[in-house]
C-alpha cells in the first residue's frame, strides 16, 4: 500500500546535506516524528508511548539491578536482600522493576483489547498485528524468567510447575524438559539459564518493538472509524490527519505523566500490593506452598490451564481418539497457548467487512463478555483448584474460544452494521460540533 502523502524531510545546510547521505538519521526521525496520524484517535491510543517508555525502564532498572544481583541458588535470595538493604536506592530500583513489570502487563492487555475491538488487526495490518503477538509472547517469557530469580518460595515452586508442563508433551516432552532445565529438577543450571534468557530477551523485544512501529508508520495507523485516511492526493491526506509531532506526542506525554503518577504512588506507598508474601521466603525443595499460583498477568491463562480436567468431555474424546497421548495435562497445555494462538489468528477469523466494532452492534455485546471473561478467568486462576471455581473456570474457558473461533466469524455473516462515515473528517467534525464529544450517533446503513 503507498504511503500516505506528506512532506518529508529536505537537508538545507551542508552538513545536513552531508550527513543525508552518509546517515539519513535526522530524516528517519523527521519521518517519525511528522507522520501523518489520523486526528480522531481517542484516548486508547495512549497505550503505545506508555508501552515503550516501561520497556525502556525496564531495561534501564535491569541493568542496575543485575550489577548486584547473584544468579547462584546459594546466593540468589540473599543478593536481592543485599539490594534491598544496602544497595543506595535499591529497594526503590528494584520495586519500580518489579511493579513495572505489572504496568507492562496493564498497558499491553488494553493495547490488545483496543485492538481487538477497533479491528486494528485486518488487513493491511495483520503483519503489524502478528509482530505485536510475538512481543506479547516473549514478555511472557521474559517476566515468568525474571520471576524465578529472586530465588524466593513462589519462584521456586512456579518454575517447578510451568516447566513441568513441557514434560506432557508425548515423546519429545521429558527431553525437553531436562533442557530446558538444565537437569532432571530446578536447581542452579536452571537459575543460571532463566537469568541468562531474562537479561538477553528484553532487548530481543526492544528490537521487535521498533519492527512493529516500522510496520504500522508503512500501512498507517487504525482508528476508531476503521476508515483509512485518503491516500488520493496530499491535501486530502491533510484533512484526515495532524502531524505527530506536535498533537498526539503532547498528548500521549499527558496520559504518560497521569499513568506514572499512579504508578509511582503504588511504588511509593504499597510496593508489594500485587506480589506474593510466600517470595519473601527464600526457596525449599523440601516445602511446598499450600497455593501455588502464578503473577497475576498470567491468571487467565493459568485457569485456562487448569480448567480441563480427566472430567471433561472433550478431554476424554481427545484421549480416546489419540489412544491416551493427550491426556488432561497435555491438553491444559494445547488450550493455553491455543488461548494465545486463537487471538494471534483474530484477522483470518474475522469475517467482517467493517473494521471498527463502533459500528457492529452485535459485535459490541459479545465483545464486551469477552471483557468480562477475560477478569473472571483472572480470578479463578487465583482460587484453589475446587468447586465451583473448577466449573467457572471451564465455562469462561470455553466462551474465550468460542468468541474467537465461532462468533468472530458468524457475526461478520449475520451482523447488520451501522453507517460508517465516508472519510476520517467528517468524523472529526461531527465530533467537534457534538458537545459530549464520545462515539458519533450511528444510524442503520441502508
Amino acid at each position: 500500500m503507498a504511503g500516505i502523502p506528506h512532506d518529508h524531510y529536505e537537508p538545507k545546510a551542508d552538513w545536513e546535506k552531508g550527513l543525508a547521505k552518509r546517515l539519513p538519521i535526522v530524516g528517519l526521525l523527521y519521518d517519525t516524528l511528522m507522520i501523518p496520524t489520523p486526528k480522531n484517535l481517542n484516548w486508547m491510543w495512549i497505550w503505545g508511548i506508555v508501552l515503550t517508555f516501561v520497556l525502556v525502564l525496564q531495561i534501564a532498572t535491569g541493568v542496575v539491578l543485575v550489577m548486584h544481583y547473584t544468579p547462584h541458588v546459594d546466593l540468589a535470595f540473599s543478593s536481592v536482600e543485599h539490594i534491598m538493604r544496602n544497595v543506595n536506592s535499591g529497594a526503590m530500583i528494584r520495586y519500580i522493576h518489579m511493579n513495572g513489570a505489572s504496568l507492562f502487563f496493564v498497558a499491553v492487555y488494553a493495547h490488545i483489547f483496543r485492538g481487538l475491538y477497533y479491528g486494528s488487526y485486518k488487513a493491511p495490518r495483520e503483519i503489524t498485528w502478528i509482530i505485536g503477538m510475538l512481543i506479547y509472547l516473549l514478555m511472557m517469557g521474559t517476566a515468568f524468567m525474571g520471576y524465578v530469580l529472586p530465588w524466593g518460595q513462589m519462584s521456586f515452586w512456579g518454575a517447578t510447575v510451568i516447566t513441568g508442563l513441557f514434560g506432557a508433551i508425548p515423546f519429545i516432552g521429558e527431553a525437553l524438559q531436562t533442557w530446558l532445565l538444565g537437569g532432571p529438577a530446578v536447581d542452579n543450571a536452571t537459575l543460571n539459564r532463566f537469568f541468562s534468557l531474562h537479561y538477553l530477551l528484553p532487548f530481543v523485544i526492544l528490537g521487535l518493538v521498533v519492527v512493529h512501529i516500522w510496520a504500522f508508520h508503512t500501512t498507517g495507523n487504525n482508528n476508531p472509524t476503521g476508515v483509512e485516511v485518503r491516500r488520493t492526493s496530499k491535501e486530502d491526506a491533510e484533512k484526515d490527519t495532524l502531524p505527530f509531532w506536535p498533537y498526539f506526542v503532547i498528548k500521549d506525554l499527558f496520559a504518560l505523566a497521569v499513568i506514572l503518577a499512579v504508578f509511582f504512588a503504588v511504588v511509593g506507598f504499597m510496593p508489594n500490593y500485587l506480589g506474593h508474601p510466600d517470595n519473601y521466603i527464600e526457596a525449599n525443595a523440601l516445602a511446598t506452598p499450600a497455593h501455588i499460583v502464578p503473577e497475576w498477568y498470567f491468571l487467565p491463562f493459568y485457569a485456562i490451564l487448569r480448567a480441563f480436567t480427566d472430567e471433561v468431555w472433550i478431554v476424554q474424546i481427545a484421549s480416546f481418539v489419540t489412544g491416551g497421548i493427550i491426556d488432561a495435562k497435555f491438553f491444559g497445555v494445547i488450550a493455553m497457548f491455543g488461548a494465545i494462538a486463537v487471538m494471534a489468528l483474530a484477522p483470518w477469523l474475522d469475517t467482517s467487512s467493517v473494521r471498527s466494532g463502533r459500528y457492529r452492534p452485535m459485535f459490541k455485546w459479545w465483545f464486551a463478555l469477552l471483557v468480562v471473561d477475560f477478569f473472571v478467568l483472572m480470578w479463578v486462576g487465583a482460587m484453589p483448584a475446587e468447586e465451583p471455581y473448577n466449573t467457572i473456570s471451564l465455562i469462561a474457558s470455553t466462551y474465550w474460544f468460542a468468541y474467537f473461533l465461532v462468533l468472530l466469524p458468524l457475526l461478520g455473516v449475520i451482523e447488520k452494521p451501522l453507517a460508517q462515515p465516508a472519510t476520517i473528517e467528517e468524523d472529526f467534525a461531527s465530533k467537534k460540533a457534538s458537545s459530549g464529544g464520545g462515539d458519533t450517533a450511528a444510524t442503520p446503513a441502508e
